[in-house]
């Protein structure tokens, strides 16, 4: 086979050697535009993972590589005067410059033509070619060539980061947080090389440069303190004198050192014909969750792989590896994006106390999570747990169900120190008002479908009651209807006639008379998306027969064969106002300890919030107060009839997912308008809105909105989408992102999850009395404070 690399960075040459190595008789020409040598940056770094697959790929270029690195496991945050580390983490790095010259040396040894200085600027150097690497990184000439088929979307990111490099050693990976007149600063800094020279004694160039000194900032502060003006040289000595005393005496180097822009690249396909993108040139993940060059290193791989695998058909080869590479790549670009969004946003959190900033910084992408941390790291996460517990308990005082606290006790867990144990975040407690909850667990408010004329039945019985009898701290209702038009479908609860107290007050005398938890209730109207089928019968699909009018803030239907809703008049307004606050009367009748008002997910309250819906051109319409201007109405009679001393919830879509929609800046002014209003705590969703949604999910997709909220809005949130396991909920409260954790799918699986959590998290809660006979096979935790 013929192959051309264009693009002679880590990424070409890699495929290059595993491609050469797999078959001597391929021709393979890799094409480099800069000269031998001319390289962007100074260090790479590699986990202990990757190393594992390039050891497997390429045994000599994995020792040589390996024979070059500088270690280490510690990170070190340095943030309000105190240097906070963690231990455990694994990585490696060496000079970018190394790297390529043992790549190089490589492909020579195994045969491999390798072209510096050239520039391809026509398809006539690759006609010949069988397969066409697009490795060229970020300003690909291949993906620019065919970027119809290619489809790339990038997104300049707006912080601003420069890349320099220094003779300063640093023995773990290093973040600097200081601020001046202008703002905050930020540096990410590795040594990748063993110090070679006394700084002092030479006039240092990229050759004596042994760590990486990356420095970033926002655009308001870099603009401020004139950056977008200066030069490489005056960045060098803006950015010496700042970190004047982190880098003591040691000088800061250039090379291409200007500043930029992060630019995450996502390529909707990543082959055209013989063509194939790998690397930067397919997509970027941003420097602070590791280097890009191991993500292209295992392109290469994959690409292998493949190739491997459909020997005779290089388009079936290259549609292989897309299939399998993609859903990784895309996965590590989420956690990138949670990263690079934590580092945007870094100024919520300075009110933060160091030891939960630094936890919180560990766990930014979402990858890391505490049970990882307490492998890597016992000592350390046994002081996050302690300082989260004694918070804790300052705040809400000692726990009452499932742990027992002895003053004074004495500790025999490893690292715990000063004669105390703490249990894990998701086990203490949280009040609001006068609730108390005796955990931070949640079950999530899930429409079964199941009820008749609104009632509640056997089925609700047990889907609730399970699940409190399963240990969550709160469990919630279904979104209840506050009239019979507002119901989604004929199977929706309600909380409109008489007799649906009674039957709702018999759960709650379940929950409340066998378990310790306490029990919410969901009020909703469901707008334009009502008068629909059961979920399983066509989610959100009209009813063929049978059905109601529905209204909404403008009469734009769900789907263009819905039925066009009515826009809403003052009287309508006041009708349903009138029917919250009945069914709020309802409700504390019933018993209920809690009440959230739906105000998400495109029902009648979110179709006033949303721009994408909420067309009027009246004083309920227009700006964001005016949006507001109606739910914040429906608001009010429900906090009036509602005892103060029981506590208000509302659910919102932080985001629409769709242009021109609710944005995650809305979502935080809804929150303070909401907390003004009395509102006591923000259930953090997204999306639902419109139907040509395009949402980003993945693994705690919604929660850096509940970390927004919480942080910016100054209100207490739960987090809710895709939080599946204890590792995810003890990450999510012990780093500040929540201070409630809902779970839907997974009580679905498991309606004990919490007793099953507590379990694995070494803190069994005690069982019910008629369960009393399995304690004797549980072993007692003492928590001493």
């Amino acid at each position: 086979m013929k192959i051309v690399c264009v693009g002679g960075g880590p990424a070409g040459l890699y495929f290059a050697i595993l491609m050469k190595r797999e078959d001597p008789s391929h021709e393979i020409t890799v094409l480099e535009r800069n000269r031998p040598g001319d390289t962007y940056g100074f260090g790479v770094v590699f986990s202990d993972a990757t190393l594992e697959e390039l050891e497997e790929a390429d045994p000599e270029s994995h020792e040589a590589i390996t024979d070059e690195f500088y270690s280490w496991d510690d990170i070190d945050v340095h943030y309000r005067g105190e240097c906070l580390s963690s231990t455990g983490h694994g990585f490696s790095g060496l000079a970018r410059t190394t790297l390529l010259d043992i790549l190089e040396a490589r492909c020579r040894t195994l045969g491999v033509e390798l072209e510096h200085g050239v520039e391809v600027a026509s398809d006539e150097s690759l006609e010949a070619a069988d397969l066409v690497i697009g490795a060229d990184g970020l300003n690909s000439w291949v993906r620019a060539r065919n970027e119809p088929a290619f489809q790339p979307e990038i997104d300049e990111r707006p912080n601003r980061f420069v890349w320099l490099g220094t003779t300063k050693p640093f023995p773990a990976f290093t973040f600097y947080f200081r601020e001046n007149e202008h703002g905050l600063w930020r540096v990410h800094a590795y040594q990748y090389r063993r110090e070679t020279a006394d700084p002092g004694a030479i006039e240092p160039t990229r050759e004596h440069a042994i760590s990486t000194f990356i420095v970033e900032a926002t655009d308001a502060t870099w603009r401020a303190a004139g950056m977008d003006r200066a030069d490489e040289a005056e960045t060098a000595r803006f950015v010496e004198a700042l970190f004047r005393e982190e880098l003591d005496g040691h000088r800061l180097i250039l090379n291409r050192s200007l500043w930029r822009s992060f630019p995450t690249v996502r390529a909707g396909s990543w082959r055209h014909g013989n063509a194939v993108l790998i690397g930067d040139a397919a997509h970027t993940a941003h420097f602070s969750i590791g280097s890009g060059t191991r993500l292209a290193m295992i392109d290469a791989i994959a690409l292998r792989d493949a190739l491997r695998s459909e020997p005779n058909d290089v388009e079936a080869a290259l549609r292989v590896y897309e299939a399998r590479r993609r859903p990784e790549v895309e996965s590590l670009q989420r956690a990138a994006q949670a990263s690079l969004e934590w580092f945007e946003g870094t100024e919520r959190f300075l009110e933060t106390e160091p030891l939960q900033f630094a936890f919180n910084l560990l766990t930014r992408s979402l990858r890391i999570t505490h049970s990882n941390l307490q492998v890597r790291d016992r000592a350390f996460m046994d002081r996050v747990d302690r300082w989260f517990f004694d918070r804790a308990v300052a705040d809400h005082g000692p726990p009452e169900v499932g742990v027992s606290v002895t003053p004074g006790a004495a500790s025999d867990t490893p690292g715990a120190g000063a004669g105390r144990v703490a249990p894990p975040p998701l086990l203490t407690p949280f009040s609001l008002r006068e609730l108390r909850l005796s955990n931070r667990v949640v079950v999530s408010a899930m429409c079964q479908y199941s009820a008749t004329d609104g009632s509640p039945d056997d089925w609700h019985l047990v889907h609730l009651g399970s699940r409190a009898v399963g240990g969550a701290g709160l469990v919630m209702s279904e979104m209840t209807d506050v009239s019979e038009e507002g119901r989604i479908s004929l199977g929706c609860t309600g909380m409109y006639a008489p007799e649906h107290v009674g039957a709702w007050k018999r759960i709650v005398d379940f929950v409340h008379g066998h378990t310790s938890a306490k029990i919410g209730m969901q009020l909703g109207h469901a707008g334009r998306k009502g008068s629909t089928r059961l979920s399983w019968e066509g989610d959100n699909e009209p009813l063929a027969s049978g059905g109601w009018p529905v209204m909404a803030a403008s009469p734009i239907p769900w789907f263009e064969h819905s039925p066009i809703p009515r826009e809403m008049t003052r009287d309508d307004m006041q009708a349903v106002i009138g029917q919250y606050r009945r069914a709020t009367e309802m409700t504390l009748e019933a018993g209920f300890d809690l009440i959230e008002v739906h105000f998400a997910h495109g029902y009648l309250l979110a179709s006033f919030l949303s721009p994408l819906t909420n067309v009027r051109e009246d004083e309920y319409g227009g700006s964001l107060e005016a949006r507001m201007r109606f739910p914040l109405e429906v608001l009010g009679a429900v906090r009036e009839a509602w005892p103060e001393e029981r506590p208000i919830s509302v659910r919102i879509s932080a985001v629409d997912w769709a242009p021109g929609g609710m944005s995650a800046d809305d979502a935080v002014e809804v929150a303070r308008r909401l907390r003004t209003a009395g509102v006591d705590i923000i259930d953090v969703s997204a999306g639902q809105t419109v139907p040509f949604q395009r949402p980003v999910y993945g693994r705690q997709y919604q929660t850096p909105f509940s970390d927004r909220v919480r942080h910016e809005a100054d209100i207490a949130t739960m987090a809710v989408g895709n939080i599946s396991s204890f590792m995810d909920v003890n990450t999510i409260l012990a780093a500040g992102r929540a201070d409630l954790c809902c779970l839907a799918r997974a009580h679905l699986w498991e309606p004990y999850w919490t007793r099953h959590a507590a379990y694995a998290s070494g803190a069994p809660l005690p069982w019910p009395d008629p369960y009393s006979s399995l304690d004797r096979y549980t072993p007692r935790f003492e928590w001493g404070y």
